[in-house]
This record gives structure tokens, C-alpha cells and sequence, in this order.
């Protein structure tokens, strides 16, 4: 499984290399955020890559999330979200 840090976001669905995995939000901790838990559908070998997909909804109180917008970018045509929450293996 995979526990990431999240805040004020709402997931639809994960899926794990193409296939849909489960997942739960834990305790919402004060200052921490929500941790949200992915379990992977499939057992993964020790070195084996995965490609974690999440369809979430963000809101103006998702403080762990930011944009910049397409002004702010190099190609000038697309905004772009970005995060600074580190991921936990566990």
C-alpha cells in the first residue's frame, strides 16, 4: 500500500497500472492533513515500477496543493498543479 499526505480534496477513483485499487481516507489530523491509503490491487516486486493515477476534486482550502497559471509556465498555454506533500511506503 501507499499513504499519501492530502487536504481538503475529494478522490473519485485510483487505479494502479490501469487497474482500479482501493482506497481510504484515515483521521484528519489538525495540522498534518488527511492521510489518504492506497491499496495496490496487485502485489508488486521490489523494484517494480507502478503508475498511481487519482481523479480528485481540489478546493481553495486545499492548501497542499497550488497552481500556477499559464502565464506562470514555460509554454505559456497550460496551468499547472503542483504539490509539496512527500509520499509515505509503508
Amino acid at each position: 500500500s501507499q499513504v499519501l499526505d492530502t487536504r481538503d480534496v475529494q478522490v473519485f477513483k485510483v487505479t494502479v497500472n490501469g487497474q482500479d485499487a482501493r482506497f481510504a481516507f484515515g483521521e484528519k489530523h489538525s495540522f498534518k492533513g488527511t492521510p489518504l491509503e492506497i491499496t495496490f490491487p496487485n502485489e508488486l516486486r521490489r523494484g517494480q515500477e507502478a503508475i498511481v493515477e487519482i481523479s480528485f476534486e481540489s478546493s481553495p482550502q486545499s492548501s497542499a496543493l497550488q497552481w500556477f497559471t499559464p502565464e506562470q509556465t514555460s509554454g505559456k498555454k497550460h496551468p499547472f498543479l503542483f504539490s509539496q506533500c512527500q509520499v509515505e511506503f509503508i
